[in-house]
């Protein structure tokens, strides 16, 4: 039950503050698709996709508009293609054509349906890979090149099985190909390495429909870091607990809007509701920003001192209160700091502020990782590769999800800018170390799990 002042501080939220529901993902088992035929298993997956979404967007958009709250993008997710392709690959020579087709046919099923974006052309390689699993990841580039709304993941870590570090090193090499076959390398914004990967994750480029869900599901990311904002801004002297408080109640809020709202969208379509992601995402637009959170706290600029522990008060009060609001809480659930994606974090790097290395450490803290970063397009593969392994490492040590979405941009150089658009945004190009990996990359094998792995 909503009272008349809930409903006016939500709307001035939305008018005022950039408030709205960052994504509603309708995740899609294609577990029954199989066939070891290929043209079969694409035409399967098709129809699968197109009959269980084909009203997903129409559904959306009269419920947004019902309840006055903006959704930004409506997506799919289905479970992980390499999951299914191995039987139709086994009498085919051209096994990575063979994927970039079946990669073709989810981007004319997402087209057909209306999704922005459909995620789930995916791997999950934390301990080993297929033959099934190689050919997908080796197709990711050429898949890439070839479709608009299709995106990757590949999980190459969990903290039950260790780091995949020869998986670690060839997606150094599948990133850099990837940027240089896609205009702009905007492919590499829609593939993300991660380490304990959630099954249930909205958002994109990570979202998949994990083997461990049911047929179909309907999952909701909330945003509203402008909300948060416009909260800190008025509690200039307040001390840490009355600051963690209100960022605690506010997120109660906007928590309990995102999942009336899937709800609705779920009594609708009668698909069963799934979860709410609990991440404040910024976007490009003016103050709808974490870093904007951060500073309001005090923080000159986001990535100075102080920057990590603000952060992680951020996102312990965010959780809190968006846990209060709803039993159903998963995917990622924390704040995100996509810098392209973030007004704020482009003028932090832009002053001197922020750094690679101080992204590193934040992500300590919160949710994601390393996201929508713009590196040299001359940054060697094993350098990538580096980047990922430190950022495996801290998922994997500290038993949360992290990932890595980094962007070399061909022929640009530090301190160069690339306009994307969209929730994309502009990235900044970033300075790398200069220093040397490759010999440490080139050991290959697995990082062994660590003991907190073993909680049994």
């Amino acid at each position: 039950m909503f009272l008349p002042e809930e409903i006016i501080e939500t709307i001035k939220m939305i008018k005022m503050e950039n408030l709205d529901l960052r994504t509603v993902t309708m995740g899609i088992s294609l577990l029954d698709c199989v066939s070891n035929d290929l043209d079969e298993l694409k035409e399967n997956i098709y129809n699968k996709i197109v009959s269980s979404a084909e009203n997903l967007v129409e559904t959306a958009d009269r419920i947004s508009e019902k309840y006055g709250v903006p959704i930004v993008n409506k997506r799919v997710a289905v479970t992980p293609i390499a999951l299914l392709i191995g039987g139709a690959l086994k009498n085919i020579d051209d096994k990575i054509g063979a994927c970039v087709e079946v990669g073709k046919t989810l981007d004319k099923a997402a087209k057909k349906v209306k999704v922005d974006f459909l995620g789930g052309y995916s791997a999950l390689v934390h301990k080993d890979a297929t033959e099934a699993d190689l050919c997908l990841i080796n197709s990711i580039p050429d898949m890439m090149k070839m479709t608009e709304r299709v995106c990757s993941s590949v999980n190459v870590a969990s903290t039950r099985t260790g780091i995949n570090m020869d998986i670690v090193k060839l997606m150094g090499k599948i990133i850099k190909d990837t940027a240089y076959k896609t205009e702009k390398a905007i492919g590499c914004a829609k593939l993300v390495v991660f380490a304990n990967a959630p099954e249930d994750n909205p958002f994109m480029a990570g979202a998949f429909h994990g083997v461990g869900e049911g047929d179909k599901a309907i999952n909701v990311g909330i945003s509203g870091p402008g909300v948060v904002r416009a909260v800190v801004e008025k509690l200039k002297n307040a001390d840490f607990g009355t600051l963690h408080n209100e960022i605690k109640k506010t997120a109660f809020k906007i928590t309990r809007v995102g999942e009336l709202i899937g709800r609705e969208i779920c009594k609708e379509l009668n698909i069963k509701f799934g979860i709410v992601d609990l991440s404040l995402a910024p976007t490009p637009a003016k103050g709808d920003s974490v870093a904007n959170i951060l500073e309001a706290m005090g923080l000159e600029k986001c990535g100075t001192h102080g920057s990590v522990a603000a952060l992680a008060l951020l996102n312990d009060a965010v959780k809190k209160g968006g846990l209060m609001a709803t039993t159903y809480a998963g995917g990622l659930s924390g704040a995100f700091i996509p810098v392209s994606e973030d007004s704020g974090m482009v003028e932090a790097v832009k002053a001197g502020a922020l750094s690679l290395e101080k992204l590193e450490a934040m992500t300590c803290v919160c949710s994601v990782g390393l996201d929508m970063i713009a590196i040299p397009g001359d940054t060697p593969e094993a350098t990538i590769s580096a980047i990922i392994a430190d950022e495996m490492a801290i998922g994997v040590i500290n038993n949360k999800t992290t990932a890595v979405r980094i962007i070399p941009i061909p022929g640009a150089k530090e301190g160069d800018i690339v306009e994307y658009g969209g929730l994309l945004g502009k990235a900044i190009v970033m300075k790398v170390n200069k220093f040397s990996s490759e010999k440490f990359i080139n050991r290959g094998g697995k990082i062994p799990a660590p003991l907190q792995g073993f909680t049994n």
